[in-house]
């Protein structure tokens, strides 16, 4: 049966705020509805926005969320867990970074961060389901990216190590999300392990292809490493989950390629963009996702170097909503239907 995918959506990370309207979520609720958008992916860690802990433990808390997105003519597509997935795994090079995405109790402990981390992620599974929702996006943390360029050599073994440990920090949190209904998509995404569609392989072959194990798509990611992102739907599209349509645009010079330089983002040869100002071919994505009956949420996250916030939430609703595809349910040619049946098409091939 033909599918049509949902939204348009909008992730709330990028525009949470302590001003009004973005400082409460039916505020920014309605200012989302108000510029027609169908579906808010809410943040789990910004508790201006969300109780997690509450609610895991409270369907009527969940049902109160729901309520008040329905006020505003939204509704909740997923949860996010970017910051809490990227704590699961922190190499230490990372820490001192890293301690910002949690609480100040645990900065400097790299070990309750963790611990941490994992209660947040068994919550968002319970909290998933009292909500309702059957998928939820992520981001898998890391322990070998440090190691991406193969210099100094790399040991043998390392990667594979690597690998074994991510997975075994994850599977028992994809169990939990498997006895909650609900699929992790993963952010494939440079600063992860899980960073293309190979990293994304080996992460889940360690899993033994657990079925919980799928994909937020978004293609801005890999125009900045180069990598195809049509191709990648065409292996990858029955574990993708979720979808975030993000632009961006890849400008190499005689000074700069991939790694950029160093440079901040205004100055960079690959940059995100704002929906439509980039380089990615949204016409062809949203046709691949068609043609292999996506059905979930294509959710705007926003993030650009140089246009302001709001315009680019205000540009993105049309964006998307013009490039979904209302999939047919019968075939243009269906007028020329002679009517055969089994018998006849024998006789055609001159089958006796």
């Amino acid at each position: 049966m033909a599918k049509t995918m949902k939204g348009p959506a909008i992730f709330l990370a990028q525009f949470a705020g302590d001003d009004a309207p973005f400082n409460s979520l039916p505020a920014i609720t309605k200012w989302a509805g108000d510029l027609g958008y169908k579906g808010v992916q809410i943040p789990t860690w910004d508790g201006r926005l969300f109780d997690l802990e509450k609610a895991a433990s409270s369907k009527g808390y969940c049902d109160e969320v729901k309520g008040i997105c329905a006020d505003a003519g939204v509704e909740v597509t997923e949860l996010s867990t970017h910051l809490q997935g990227q704590l699961v795994a922190v190499h230490p090079a990372y820490d001192a970074q890293f301690d910002g995405f949690a609480p100040a109790h645990v900065h400097g402990n790299p070990k309750a961060r963790q611990e941490w981390a994992v209660q947040q992620m068994l919550w968002a599974a319970k909290a998933s389901e009292n909500m309702g929702l059957s998928a939820s996006v992520s981001f898998t943390g890391a322990l070998a990216f440090p190691y991406l360029y193969p210099w100094p050599q790399r040991p043998a073994g390392l990667i594979d190590e690597a690998f074994d440990e991510l997975a075994r920090r994850w599977k028992p949190i994809l169990d939990a999300y498997e006895d909650a209904g609900c699929d992790v998509g993963y952010e494939i995404h440079p600063g992860e392990d899980v960073f293309d569609g190979a990293t994304f392989e080996m992460f889940l072959d360690k899993l033994g292809g657990h079925k919980r194990c799928t994909i937020n798509y978004d293609p801005s990611h890999f125009v900045l490493q180069q990598l195809d992102y049509l191709d990648f739907i065409d292996i990858y599209h029955e574990r993708i989950s979720a979808y975030h349509v993000k632009d961006a645009e890849f400008n190499p010079t005689g000074r700069q390629g991939v790694y950029s330089g160093y440079q901040n983002w205004t100055e960079r040869a690959g940059r995100f963009r704002s929906l439509g100002d980039g380089q990615v071919d949204f016409a062809a994505i949203f046709s691949k996702l068609a043609q292999y009956n996506y059905d979930s949420w294509a959710v705007l996250e926003w993030e650009c170097c140089l246009k302001h916030p709001e315009d680019g939430a205000a540009e993105g609703a049309p964006f998307i909503r013009d490039h979904i595809i209302r999939v047919t349910e019968r075939a243009f040619d269906d007028f020329a239907d002679a009517g055969t049946d089994a018998e006849a098409n024998r006789k055609m091939l001159g089958i006796s």
